[in-house]
């Protein structure tokens, strides 16, 4: 009967993988409406809200209401993350299990190093490991994706995909020195929260530098696979060249704009789409096999074939 279950379920794999994507970058948004708003200690301890009860209280306010409302959104990216894994299961598909197990873990262990930052009263490096962790979630929702539904194709030359691992290890740094000019910036979360003693000005030139490194990578990327006639790998990687554009537009204007918080919340949303493109630029260099190709397995199931399984 549960086995049943699961292959029925399994055709709705690929609808549950994109939910998994879009609602591990939700988090952050919502994360970062919780830290523009001063909320983030609305609930002052962790797991419960208060010393006394699980969930907020009139008393408490508005912050109490939004701090808790993201808690509970933690259980809509654990049902989400159990039915992309169920789902999985379903589908016989080892390295899909694996990936959406992977995102199903996250899911706890981010809540709780998200309790850790209330603890300690929102600690800016705890805090930067908590976006930093969830960066790493989007990545791997990111693989799952792939490898579901991406074109059949070889690997591409070993110039491109080091250049592509190069593009995401930047990436990476570009994310992780975002954490630290938020944590040197106004935005703790609370007014009392302590901030990292760094100068705010300093680091976000330094992290404005490191994405002008990105940003060349990027182009030179592009220029080779234009060069080689690889459409795909054109495709992909001029959609990252166009977010990371868009996302420092964003992040001047942030600047210029003393943190005006609308713009801080599109930037943090920029940041886990960026995350996904540089996983998805990176896989793009790598070899896919013609038994990964969209909707296959799913549709050997469908019709009963084993061949894929």
């Amino acid at each position: 009967m549960i086995v049943r279950l699961l292959e029925r379920l399994a055709v709705w794999l690929w609808p549950l993988a994109v939910a998994n994507l879009l609602a591990n970058i939700g988090i952050v948004v919502t994360g970062a409406a919780v830290r523009l708003t001063g909320s983030g200690l609305g609930c002052p301890t962790w797991p419960r809200c208060t010393d006394d009860s699980y969930v907020t209280h009139p008393s408490m306010g508005i912050h109490g209401a939004i701090e808790f409302g993201n808690r509970m959104l933690t259980f809509v990216l654990v049902a989400v993350a159990i039915l992309c894994f169920s789902a999985a299961v379903g589908s016989r598909d080892r390295k899909a299990v694996g990936l959406s197990l992977v995102v199903l873990l996250g899911v706890p262990l981010q809540a709780v190093i998200g309790g850790f930052t209330v603890l300690t009263d929102l600690n800016p490096w705890i805090v930067s490991l908590h976006f930093i962790a969830s960066m790493a979630m989007v990545m791997v929702c990111l693989g799952l994706l792939d490898h579901l539904r991406s074109p059949t194709r070889p690997a591409a030359p070993r110039h491109e995909r080091a250049l592509a691992l190069a593009v995401l290890v930047v990436g990476w740094v570009v994310l992780y020195l975002g954490t630290v000019v938020t944590g040197a910036g106004p935005h703790a979360g609370d007014a009392e929260a302590v901030r990292n003693g760094l100068d705010p000005a300093v680091m976000a030139q330094v992290h404005a530098a490191s994405v002008y490194l990105l940003v060349a990578l990027t182009v030179a990327l592009l220029l080779l696979v234009r060069r080689r006639g690889d459409r795909w790998l054109t495709v992909v990687v001029s959609a990252l060249l166009v977010l990371e554009l868009a996302q420092g537009v964003v992040g001047w204007s942030q600047y210029l704009l003393d943190l005006n918080e609308v713009l801080v919340a599109l930037h943090m949303l920029g940041a886990g789409l960026l995350a996904a493109g540089f996983a998805r630029v990176w896989l793009a260099t790598r070899a896919h096999e013609a038994g990964d190709q969209p909707g296959g397995r799913l549709l050997a199931w469908a019709s009963g074939s084993t061949a894929t399984r």
